[in-house]
């Protein structure tokens, strides 16, 4: 066994997400510029032999969860294939989607052991769905977490918050909590990312969220782990919860145990690091990338990249040196 991935802070790195592709059938414009987005050729991709040795390898470093990731990871022609081979590992099993092709892998899931998923869902207004993706895929996303949640899955619903786009709705979003145990809804603060037009203003704070909430609800706030990225809290008498991940005004870094790999191959230690380590071309090589792997980590940042605090100014000139978003993997 391996050392375990711990950065000079002492947090120790047990949560892997992989991304399958930088492709996505919507087009949200929080994670991804409105023109001149160029998408990586399938050469440049990890294959799905190359996506379980990284995994394995990370396994045997102490992963105790990977989460899969886009893009949209379900547009993906392997996935099916990746999703098999990954469930055998000895590290639960998860992945973030839209939900508009859920209901075509319900037993690939069921059979990997995937319980839990998380779906981007930005409002429930059909006409705001088709401005916010650019798609019309609102009635098919809804079924498909209707579907989900009759096979009882886990549904944490992700909900970027933007300020005169989507914010009345948050409370639409808590009431759907009440009589849904499966259902966890987590309100996100909207991130600053290359070509995304973020600025301060369009941001919807977590003390804003709870003053919005508490205008129409009493809650109680939820006792957490110290890796939660979300402050999660409970309707009264509700059956589901609610969450806030304020990344930006309340930033969750002193637990993160958080490693992303981005769809080419690329190991990331924090969403907002600039610094990447290549993996995929060492792996190619027949190199043992374990070193490079620690010591990518040992000069992780403690906050948000090491970038200066983004409440303090608006950071355009250090989050554009990013990639975009669904570049990253969510």
């Amino acid at each position: 066994m391996s050392l375990p991935i711990t950065d000079t802070f002492g947090r120790k790195h047990t949560y892997l997400r992989i991304s399958l592709t930088d492709k996505c059938n919507l087009r949200c414009t929080y994670c991804m510029p409105q023109e001149d987005m160029q998408f990586m050729p399938s050469k440049w991709l990890m294959q799905a032999d190359e996506i379980q040795a990284l995994a394995e390898i990370f396994v045997e470093m102490g992963v105790e969860k990977i989460r899969l990731t886009g893009g949209e990871p379900l547009i993906r022609k392997d996935v099916g294939q990746i999703v098999s081979s990954l469930g055998k590992l000895p590290a639960s099993l998860t992945l973030t989607t839209n939900a508009v092709f859920i209901d075509q892998f319900i037993g690939d899931l069921k059979e990997a052991g995937v319980d839990s998923l998380n779906v981007s869902l930005d409002t429930l207004k059909e006409e705001r769905f088709k401005s916010i993706t650019k798609r019309d895929h609102f009635t098919k996303t809804l079924n498909n977490i209707r579907l989900l949640l009759s096979e009882n899955f886990v549904v944490k619903l992700n909900m970027v918050v933007m300020r005169g786009v989507n914010d009345d709705e948050v409370n639409d979003f808590v009431r759907l909590t009440l009589d849904q145990p499966n259902l966890h809804v987590r309100f996100i603060e909207f991130m600053p990312f290359n070509g995304n037009q973020w600025d301060m203003s369009k941001i919807v704070s977590y003390a804003d969220l709870i003053t919005d909430i508490t205008s129409e609800f009493d809650f109680q706030k939820l006792t957490g782990e110290v890796h939660d990225t979300a402050q999660r809290f409970q309707v009264t008498g509700g059956a589901g919860t609610f969450g806030i991940i304020g990344t930006v005004t309340h930033p969750f870094c002193a637990g993160c145990n958080r490693i992303r790999l981005t769809a080419d191959g690329k190991l990331k230690n924090c969403l907002f690091d600039t610094s990447e380590m290549d993996l995929l071309t060492p792996l190619r090589q027949g190199q043992d990338v374990r070193g490079l792997i620690y010591s990518h980590f040992h000069k992780k940042h403690f906050a948000h990249g090491g970038h200066v605090d983004f409440t303090e100014k608006q950071a355009k000139s250090e989050y554009e040196q990013n990639r975009k978003m669904i570049a990253i993997g969510g």
